[in-house]
Parts: C-alpha cells; sequence; structure tokens
C-alpha cells in the first residue's frame, strides 16, 4: 500500500490553503497514494495560541467541510484522513478526525481525546475532550487507528486501539517550539515526540503515521511569539523503523509503502501481546498509584 503524508505551512487563508492541500491530494493520488494524511486542523492557522471567541465560527463549516472533503476523496479515489473543527451544539466543539473511504463515504470519526492546555496551545478554550473512545475506524486499506496530536504522548490509547485491531496508528498533528528555546532544548523536544510514537509502533507491533505542519505561525493577539511548527512528518514500521520522514522547514508529499503482513511477522517474533500481565494492570485505571 502506498501512503502519503502532508506536511503544510498555513498559507494565510483558509480559501488558498484548501486549495493548495487539495492540488497536493491529486498530485498524491496521480503518483499512486491509496492512503492520504492531512494535518493537524489544516484548513486553518493554529488558532489555539490564544483565547479568543471569534475562532469558533471556523466550526461552524463543519458539516460543509464534510461534504467537500468527501468529494475530495471520492474524486481522487483514495481513503483520506482529515482534521476538521466541530460544532456539534452551542458552546460545545471537538476537535474531529473525520475518515473518507475511496467512494467518499464517511468511514468514521475520532474526536480528540486528550487536551492540552499550555502556553501557546490553549486548547482546553476550544475542545471538548471526545467521546468516541478509541474505536478503530474500518476502510478499504485496513482498520485504521486515528488520533490527534496530543494523543500521541499516551501509550495507553495507542494499546487500546492495538487491542481492537488497529493495523496502523495514524496521529495528524500540530507541534512546534519557540524560537526562543535553546537549540538544545529544541532538539530534546522533538527527539522526544518522534521516540513516543515509534515507542508506540514497537509495543504494539504495527506501523505509525505522523503528520505535521511546518512553518512559523506567529500568535494573533501578539501577547506570545508564535510557534514555529518543525514539520518532521514520519513513517516508522512495526519494530519503529523509519520509512520515510520529511525536513523540519519545507512543505512536501512524504511517500511511503507499507506492508501489512509486516505486522503478523513482527508479532511473531516479538509476542508482547501474549506475555501481557493483564491480571497486574489494575493500578493503571487510577490517576495516580497511591
Amino acid at each position: 500500500m502506498k501512503t502519503a503524508l502532508i506536511q503544510q505551512v498555513y498559507h494565510l487563508s483558509p480559501e488558498k490553503t484548501i486549495r493548495e492541500t487539495t492540488d497536493k491530494i491529486g498530485l498524491a493520488s496521480k503518483n499512486g497514494a491509496d492512503l492520504v494524511v492531512l494535518q493537524e486542523l489544516h484548513q486553518h492557522e493554529y488558532f489555539c495560541q490564544s483565547e479568543e471567541t471569534k475562532y469558533f465560527d471556523y466550526a461552524q463549516t463543519f458539516d460543509r467541510d464534510v461534504a467537500y472533503w468527501s468529494s475530495v476523496a471520492r474524486k481522487n479515489g483514495i481513503v483520506l484522513v482529515t482534521s476538521l473543527f466541530e460544532a456539534r451544539a452551542p458552546g460545545l466543539y471537538h476537535n474531529t478526525a473525520v475518515v473518507f473511504d475511496r467512494d467518499g463515504s464517511v468511514a468514521g470519526r475520532y474526536r480528540k481525546m486528550h487536551i492540552p492546555d499550555d502556553p501557546g496551545f490553549y486548547e482546553k478554550f476550544y475542545f471538548t475532550p471526545g467521546d468516541t473512545g478509541f474505536e478503530p475506524i474500518d476502510t478499504s486499506v485496513g482498520r485504521l487507528g486515528v488520533m490527534v496530536c496530543w494523543d500521541q504522548w499516551y501509550p495507553e490509547a495507542a494499546r487500546i486501539m492495538a487491542l481492537k485491531g488497529a493495523e496502523m496508528l495514524i496521529y495528524p498533528t500540530a507541534i512546534g517550539c519557540f524560537d526562543s528555546d535553546t537549540d538544545e532544548e529544541k532538539q530534546r523536544q522533538r527527539e522526544s515526540w518522534i521516540t513516543i510514537q515509534r515507542s508506540h509502533a514497537i509495543a504494539n507491533g504495527i506501523p505509525v503515521f505522523s503528520c505535521n505542519r511546518v512553518g512559523f505561525e506567529p500568535d494573533p493577539s501578539g501577547a506570545l511569539e508564535g510557534i514555529r511548527f518543525w514539520g518532521s512528518s514520519f513513517v516508522c514500521g512495526a519494530q519503529g523503523e523509519i520509512l520515510a520522514q520529511a525536513n523540519t522547514e519545507d512543505e512536501t508529499i512524504l511517500y511511503a509503502d507499507l506492508d501489512l503482513k509486516r505486522t503478523r511477522e513482527v508479532r511473531d517474533i516479538w509476542p508482547f501481546f501474549r506475555d501481557r500481565r493483564i491480571e497486574e494492570y489494575d493500578c493503571i485505571g487510577h490517576r495516580f498509584c497511591d
């Protein structure tokens, strides 16, 4: 299976950004991609740098957005993983990944479960934690364990997806650093982000896709210095091996060929699921094991 991750900058307006994304999806399809993954909140700037109610207007087009990306998936004959801002009810919004199959049908959706709240990443102001659970989404290219960004730091979430039969883990992402950070700190954070996701692949014996945005985005409020998204989108195999990786600066369509049969081979030689001591894991269901 040929896959494509589309790593992009924000092109100063939603309209231009959507056109650029649509063109890149078309190119990926022409180059043989069966599965295309987009980055987190790919239609807009990363608006969570500040807390402003005007950005809730972005979520009001959710139904129209679903219809549009459905048509893109159908036109290109691909399975498409999107990341959209969903208005569920007044005052109730979600960061939602919607997955479309080749015919444009909605294969499933996932509402982001873990919501951060840090300087420049004020997502708790905008997003209600998801209630869809960690449920894999069945598509014509396989069973996808789709989560979103901050979810990627939680091994429990990856494990549950794998235990429910996910054949791969997919994370649309928006993460970067501040220019004022030291070079050493920037490197530590980026490498931690890569390492934790590769560990999910290893622990569960399945491939991982992480599609991150790239480029500098100023804080529109001017209160903070803005975020330099570090790109570095990647695909790794079932033993954590890097199959493809983008750089830290450029827009790119990152292609990777995936052999899903490899999962069985890896799990046969590393039978981590067999050796789990599930009777000893009660503590994991508590906030802290005092």
